[in-house]
């Protein structure tokens, strides 16, 4: 059966619309300075960060490729969002690294790390990050609700009116508004992964059905042959556990609850949400795939699975709430971005090179202007971007060569900005030259390939550490000023006689904080107690990795 997009779809798209923006603006009242709107000042509980790390961390476009891959690859494909899932423990020991940076941006602190240079170089490195993001998200959504709605409105058309969706509140509310919607917007999410899957497996005559229809190598949990194998895992993971310390909106996933836990709890636990919703995604593939093949239909684009399933299996209203929960995927993650842009251009930009020493109300007006302008710029490259997918892994693989300066400049106390600059740019040369090689062509974004990552990754920290060992060493004083931040715990009631408690003293050390000191008799006394807060949430976290795991693997055994 094919639906059209009727009045009652249309219905509940407008109510939902109209009432998310309405909350949004209605929160903009707690908006008073500009750390209420760019850090939300460092008041949300766990839950709202859970929706978070959830929210902002699940785009359209991650359930549009990922359904697509799997309609066109099978269930192992789910590697290339589940990328993380084997590095999401690491979440629960970094996220700590940007609370005690004391800072606003991810910007500030290359700055505190590397330099004013280097905080430039990141800042414009970040804001095209975000521009790169956001137009990959809208041309996500606009490819599922064009055909969702029956082609009633054109995917470009989508993109024009999801930017005007996310700015309204976001331009007023910041980082409060953007959170507290996204608490919402996490449980729209949740339906949005599962609400296809019930009346699909009815339409293409059950688990039986499917696999009858399709081949058998589509219901592995591992395909080496579609180059899913264990080194392609490796080098995704790879890419997810540097690439992640660099994405510039990690301050506000991270130091914006109330205490150090808070953040680690919204990284780690609102990334493992992600990581089971998108079993349903990829199980949404394979019900997707049997079903064209059973109507002896055609999709020219497998990016277009996603809409069609919509289109063929929901009914009036509940396609519509399909389409709302899909803008509510694209909000939740775009009005963070959106603020986190206008904090770099107005923290590393404005305040570093255009005005010194501006007023507050002055970095709020700019913080909002700037944040405008530069999202209207992710319009662009929605526009210009093909395939979602490899737009995707495009966003994560420049965060991650971006990332060999932020990681290796928190577990390497000797990296020094030359070492990083020749890190980073080694591992951008090398990477375009080898796509370059391969394809014949030059492009902004290629199809991701783990040959070239790894390679561009090897020399990018080859180069880190070898340029760093034979130039000077970041003065002395910034360093250890720098590290004595990462030592001390951030909790504002820990804090007495206006200084901060030595992290060790609470159990709250930090495992991966410069590693080469590992080597020393003094990092390994009092091990369990000094590291307890790490290493405990560490193993919990693996236990997740193990039960979804499990889940995915006994899903794929049904008969």
């Amino acid at each position: 059966m094919e639906n059209s997009f009727n009045w009652l779809d249309t219905t509940v798209v407008v109510v939902y619309f109209l009432g998310i923006t309405g909350y949004g603006l209605w929160l903009t009242k707690r908006v008073k300075n500009s750390d209420s709107y760019f850090r939300g000042n460092r008041s949300f509980s766990k839950w709202i960060m859970i929706a978070q790390g959830f929210g902002a961390g699940t785009h359209s476009e991650n359930f549009v490729a990922q359904t697509g891959a799997s309609f066109q690859m099978g269930f192992a494909s789910i590697w290339y969002q589940w990328k993380n899932m084997v590095i999401t423990p690491f979440y629960w020991l970094i996220a700590p690294w940007y609370r005690r940076s004391e800072r606003t941006t991810v910007g500030e602190i290359v700055e505190d790390r590397y330099g004013k240079s280097m905080a430039l170089f990141y800042s414009i490195f970040a804001i095209l990050f975000f521009i790169f993001a956001q137009g990959a998200m809208l041309k996500g959504a606009g490819k599922v609700i064009s055909v969702a709605t029956s082609n009633m409105v054109s995917t470009d058309g989508v993109v024009y009116g999801m930017t005007l969706a996310f700015i309204i509140y976001s331009f007023f509310g910041g980082l409060v508004s953007s959170a507290y919607a996204t608490f919402i917007q996490g449980f729209m999410i949740i339906i949005l992964s599962i609400m296809l899957i019930p009346m699909g497996i009815g339409e293409v005559g059950g688990i039986s059905g499917m696999r009858q229809t399709l081949p058998e190598n589509f219901f592995n949990m591992f395909s080496p042959e579609l180059g899913i194998g264990w080194f392609t895992i490796v080098m995704l993971a790879l890419n997810g556990v540097v690439g992640i310390t660099a994405q510039p909106h990690m301050v506000s996933m991270c130091a914006t609850g109330k205490t150090e836990r808070d953040g680690r709890i919204g990284q780690t636990y609102g990334s493992f949400v992600k990581r089971l919703v998108t079993i349903g995604w990829a199980f949404t593939g394979l019900i997707v795939a049997a079903l064209v093949i059973q109507n002896g239909k055609n999709l020219n684009d497998p990016e277009m699975a996603f809409g069609y399933a919509t289109r063929e299996l929901l009914f009036p209203g509940l396609t519509g709430l399909m389409v709302a929960s899909i803008l509510a995927a694209n909000m939740s993650s775009a009005s963070n971005f959106m603020v986190n842009t206008g904090a770099l251009f107005t923290q590393n930009i404005f305040k570093g090179y255009i005005k010194e020493n501006p007023t507050d109300k002055e970095l709020l007006r700019m913080g909002r202007i700037s944040s405008l302008a530069l999202t209207l710029l992710g319009v662009l490259f929605a526009l210009y971007v093909k395939s979602v997918l490899h737009a995707f892994l495009f966003i994560e693989t420049i965060a991650a060569f971006m990332g060999i300066m932020i990681f290796g400049g928190i577990v390497w106390k000797r990296a020094n900005r030359y070492g990083a600059i020749s890190g980073v740019l080694s591992s951008y040369i090398l990477y375009y030259t080898l796509n370059y090689m391969h394809s014949g062509t030059l492009e902004i974004v290629y199809k991701w390939r783990a040959e070239p990552f790894g390679w561009a990754m090897l020399i990018g920290f080859i180069m880190l550490v070898f340029v760093s060992l034979i130039t000077k060493a970041e003065p002395k004083e910034k360093i250890d000023k720098f590290f004595d931040n990462m030592l001390r715990l951030s909790d504002e009631d820990r804090i007495k006689n206006g200084q901060k408690p030595m992290a060790a003293e609470m159990g709250h050390d930090l495992l991966l904080l410069d590693l080469p000191s590992w080597f020393t008799v003094a990092r390994w006394k009092g091990f369990a107690k000094r590291y307890r807060e790490d290493w405990v949430g560490f193993l919990y976290a693996w236990l997740f990795v193990g039960l979804l795991l499990f889940i995915a693997w006994a899903i794929l055994q049904i008969h």
